[in-house]
């Protein structure tokens, strides 16, 4: 059964995009089988418990990134904490008090008015040699004493805050020794896949009931399946092709095109349950709210959904505390039929093994299995000159008007039109830079096949693109040195648009595929860039057209420098509405264009500040996180003057045994308003594996900047 989201990529609309099931062999590398693994929270044990405790696992409601699993939510004011030393010694000092008084009234130091009540309370009789004497001896005294001996305890243990002492010290320690919480009753476990018998698939929910009992289910199983369970609500699937396939492949069921249920390896820690990932823990510091301090720090779709921009200096961890987690998450819901993923970066960047992909592109290597459309899979010529305009002089465009990359799509468009009415394919790249040259042949042989065929539309475009290109400032020849950086012997193989090759095109976004693109940085950073403009310009253009948008795409760019446009802004602001996002690192604000960095910093939800900021990034982050009313405290310290001189020897007294003056203090409480962060602060005062980071939601909830460890 083809579950929701999980058809192969062949069945695109775009250029065919083969994908082996296994992913591409290296001559010289070792064969070495994946070995899938688990969630630390789901070490694999034969009989399921391990599952079974995960997926039973409390996972409350919580604010915008606290990590859910487990999750004990704390309340949003920080209640009033005693010092832990002024709270022992005071409940120390009570005890020793109560002990005290106790022996005092006990031994008579204090008179006997206490026993009182209970010479009031009880006949004379009983207290006179009798039958009721020796009742009242043992009985009514020693209760009575003991009486007394618990109201002084009250008393003192109220006094010296005993049952602070409890929470604090005793209770956590007393927790530790608890056994496990019972099993959840069979209607309120989800183990069981209630939801299906619900629907009436009985024996489809006792298939993956006793699947998990006997530990053949990990947590990309329960996800794929509650995914493909949700295409049957939705009316994608019939209820009798589901039950079917479960009941023929149980945990097996609905897999994902690769035939893979997990990756070779995981790093981070993983919640599929939730869809989150935990990056790290937030601090306990004030400058962090209270109910997130001391919580887990954990990133999902509907915060990437809103898309990441972070920016660190190298070596702050943005490739092995953000990005790779983050692809490694997104790698699990791609095989959990949830979401398609482009991770893009330089070799060697560390974005994870290949075999964690379906198809990666090696840009610039002989041995690359897979090439890259330059036209992002569409036949639309107007649609794809605007793509390859972005990609190629879209660092150039005026961040108000855009006039380059609108005067260059113009030109790209009137020379990819008549090519594709002749040839029926679009030009290979030393193709386009000939005729971008304004090279006589191609352009003769172009026009001639044209005035043959009949075809006057383009071959007035070409007309338009002849006469513009005798102009002085004509962008042709700036379109011709930028194609010029793509027409090396390194990428002689790659680009091609004859079909002899095996391009990949994000139209395959309708799919849960999983994709890295490797940049040749070393030795073309000037490729580089325009390789990762156009798969960007890619990305936004592909996402908005998709018919599937129940599946979250994103793409992960490692380093964006020189990426950031006036056009990719714009595009930021359209994914949130088109269920995709996109991670951008940056190694400073430097390397966006000044007019832009405000509007990149407004357009995305999540903004993260590493360690090692310079104080002129810090100041944009300062300016977009914006101020916040806070209590000040001033206190002022006045000296005592004596007058008299009892007064004056008591003072002097007191200053020989404290070495100070008597002073008196003086305490002015006022609102001001106050920078979250300031410039100072990020560049200062974050700590080495340390970041700050703010979040919002798709709904439109926020989180403030919070500081992070990263680490933790």
């Amino acid at each position: 059964m083809d579950s929701d989201g999980t058809q192969d990529a062949r069945s695109t609309r775009a250029t065919p995009v083969p994908r082996p099931a296994g992913p591409p062999e290296h001559p010289g590398s070792p064969q070495v089988p994946p070995r899938p693994t688990v969630a630390p929270e789901m070490p694999p044990l034969p009989d399921g418990t391990a599952f079974l405790a995960w997926v039973r696992a409390a996972r409350p409601q919580a604010a915008p990134g606290v990590w859910r699993f487990g999750h004990r939510p704390r309340p949003d004011q920080e209640p009033e904490q005693i010092p832990a030393r002024q709270l022992l010694s005071g409940a120390v000092i009570a005890f020793l008090v109560g002990w005290l008084l106790w022996s005092l009234l006990s031994n008579g130091y204090l008179g006997d008015w206490w026993i009182l009540p209970l010479y009031l309370l009880t006949p004379d009789s009983w207290r006179q040699s009798g039958d009721h004497s020796e009742f009242f001896n043992l009985l009514l005294w020693d209760g009575y004493d003991l009486l007394i001996v618990v109201g002084v305890m009250l008393a003192v243990g109220r006094l010296g805050r005993w049952g602070e002492v409890w929470r604090r010290f005793l209770a956590p320690r007393l927790k530790r020794g608890e056994p496990e919480p019972p099993s959840p009753a069979p209607e309120d476990d989800p183990a069981q896949w209630n939801q299906l018998r619900a629907a009436g698939a009985h024996d489809a929910a006792d298939r993956l009931a006793a699947e998990a009992r006997a530990g053949l289910m990990r947590d990309v199983d329960h996800a794929r399946i509650a995914r493909a369970w949700q295409g049957v609500l939705n009316g994608r699937h019939s209820l009798a092709t589901f039950t079917g396939t479960v009941l023929k492949d149980g945990a097996a069921s609905c897999l994902h095109p690769s035939g893979e249920r997990d990756l070779p390896a995981r790093l981070a820690r993983h919640d599929l349950m939730t869809g989150q990932v935990r990056l790290g823990t937030t601090v306990d510091d004030p400058r962090n709210p209270y109910g997130y301090r001391g919580t887990g720090l954990a990133l999902g779709p509907e915060l990437l959904g809103t898309s990441l921009v972070a920016v660190g200096p190298a070596g702050s961890g943005k490739t092995g505390s953000v990005v790779w987690p983050l692809a490694e998450s997104l790698c699990l819901h791609a095989l959990a039929g949830r979401a398609a993923v482009v991770v893009v970066g330089a070799a060697g960047a560390g974005l994870g093994p290949a075999d964690a992909y379906d198809v990666v592109v090696r840009i610039g290597h002989p041995e690359s299995v897979y090439d890259l459309d330059l036209y992002g899979g569409t036949t639309d010529p107007d649609e794809a000159a605007a793509v390859l305009a972005e990609a190629l002089v879209g660092d150039l465009a005026q961040p108000q008007h855009g006039g380059d990359s609108r005067r260059s799509a113009t030109v790209l468009a009137q020379l990819l039109g008549p090519y594709l009415a002749v040839h029926g394919r679009f030009p290979s790249v030393p193709e386009l830079r000939q005729l971008l040259d304004g090279t006589p042949g191609p352009l003769a042989a172009l026009r001639k096949a044209l005035v043959d065929s009949g075809q006057e539309s383009p071959l007035r475009e070409l007309d338009a693109r002849e006469r513009q290109a005798r102009n002085p400032g004509d962008v042709g020849g700036v379109l011709a040195d930028r194609v010029a950086l793509l027409d090396r012997p390194a990428f002689a193989s790659f680009f091609d648009t004859s079909g002899q090759t095996r391009p990949f095109s994000l139209r395959a976004l309708d799919h849960p595929v999983r994709v890295r693109i490797d940049l040749p940085e070393r030795g073309h950073a000037d490729a580089s860039r325009i390789l990762a403009r156009l798969v960007l310009a890619q990305f936004t253009a592909s996402v908005a057209v998709r018919e599937d948008r129940s599946l979250f795409a994103c793409l992960v760019l490692d380093d964006a420098t020189g990426v950031v446009t006036p056009e990719v802004v714009r595009g930021i602001q359209r994914l949130r509405s088109a269920n995709a996002g996109t991670v951008l690192t940056l190694r400073t604000l430097d390397d966006v264009p000044r007019p832009l960095r405000g509007p990149l910093l407004g357009a995305t939800g999540c903004r993260m500040a590493l360690s090692g900021l310079t104080p002129w990034d810090g100041q944009d982050f300062a300016e977009v996180w914006g101020k916040e009313w806070i209590e000040a405290r001033d206190v002022t310290d006045r000296q005592i003057i004596a007058e008299t001189p009892a007064g004056k020897a008591l003072h002097m007294l007191r200053r020989v045994i404290t070495g100070r003056a008597p002073t008196a203090r003086a305490v002015t409480v006022r609102q001001v308003e106050r920078e979250r962060w300031s410039a100072s602060e990020l560049a200062h005062a974050v700590p080495p594996g340390h970041a700050v980071l703010s979040l919002t939601t798709v709904q439109g909830e926020h989180a403030p900047p919070l500081l992070v460890n990263l680490r933790g």
